[in-house]
């Protein structure tokens, strides 16, 4: 298995970085169990998430979905400066109620596959507000300064939604990217655990068995195979982690044999399959 890797690990509810790299940094595709925000300050630099490409404005706010194949392309020497925020998924969980669902704002940006919102003024906006005072709450050490934390992050984070569904919000599209491998990918997503060939996508998509195989990997960085392998395997550790058991998870993430599966599993994950499992270091883009 090449091509991206899962990074990062969140013990927290939340973990707020403000990075600035002066020099140009490679990034190779890579993923989350996590939810990422990013708000870009600075620098220029296109972001590719699941084959799609955006072209970033300083203040444009980007959503990646746990799971979701992302990187930067910083496309030259100019300082790159974000704000990045990885949110828990259960922690968003415990906010998902009518009228009161933290997690729409990356719900919105899966269904309209448009991964970033520009938010005019961003930093006079009552959203730029809540931001900046988060940021410097990191660093205070005042009485109940982490319960105090906790509530500018649902206050930022209910600023966020309210920004996304706003109407006078701009949805950025895909600047640049092949719509071919952008269908096969939605298309994979779509049909994840169904038996899935190179040759009965070739066959679908109306393209020779080569050319598939080496558009997507050169576009994507990770091969269709590879691609297929690690969203099963990313499905299967959160159905084990909702309570289902590892066979089932197996069986129904579209592995045929369950060896194979969990020899996948310990590869990727480097440890069996449980509902607890060792993750790597974190990597902040």
């Amino acid at each position: 298995m090449s091509g991206y890797n899962k990074t990062g690990y969140l013990s927290e509810n939340f973990k707020i970085f403000h990075l600035t790299d002066t020099k140009p940094i490679t990034v190779d595709f890579h993923y989350h169990d996590f939810h990422k925000i990013l708000i870009h300050l600075r620098g220029n630099v296109s972001y590719c998430i699941e084959g799609r490409s955006f072209d970033l404005n300083p203040n444009d706010i980007i959503f990646v979905n746990a799971g979701e194949v992302h990187r930067p392309v910083i496309n030259d020497n100019s300082t790159y400066e974000r704000i990045i925020v990885y949110i828990s998924k259960d922690f968003l969980n415990d906010y998902q109620k009518e009228n009161n669902d933290l997690s729409l704002c990356f719900t919105q940006a899966k269904e309209k596959q448009a991964h970033i919102i520009r938010v005019p003024s961003f930093y006079n906006s009552k959203l730029g507000t809540i931001t900046k005072e988060l940021e410097a709450s990191l660093s205070d050490e005042e009485y109940a300064n982490e319960l105090y934390h906790e509530i500018l992050f649902l206050e930022f984070m209910i600023q966020l939604n309210r920004a996304a569904i706003h109407e006078g919000i701009e949805y950025i599209s895909t600047t640049s990217s092949n719509p071919k491998t952008v269908a096969i990918i939605d298309y994979l997503n779509d049909n994840l655990t169904k038996d899935i060939s190179i040759d009965s996508l070739a066959d679908l998509f109306y393209v020779s068995r080569y050319h598939l195989m080496h558009s997507f990997k050169e576009e994507t960085g990770y091969t269709i195979g590879s691609y297929i392998t690690i969203k099963r395997l990313a499905l299967a550790r959160q159905l084990i982690a909702d309570g289902h058991s590892i066979s089932e998870a197996c069986y129904s993430c579209g592995f045929k044999n369950y060896s194979t599966f969990s020899r996948a599993y310990k590869k990727h994950y480097g440890c069996a399959p449980s509902s607890k499992d060792s993750v790597s270091a974190p990597l902040m883009y």
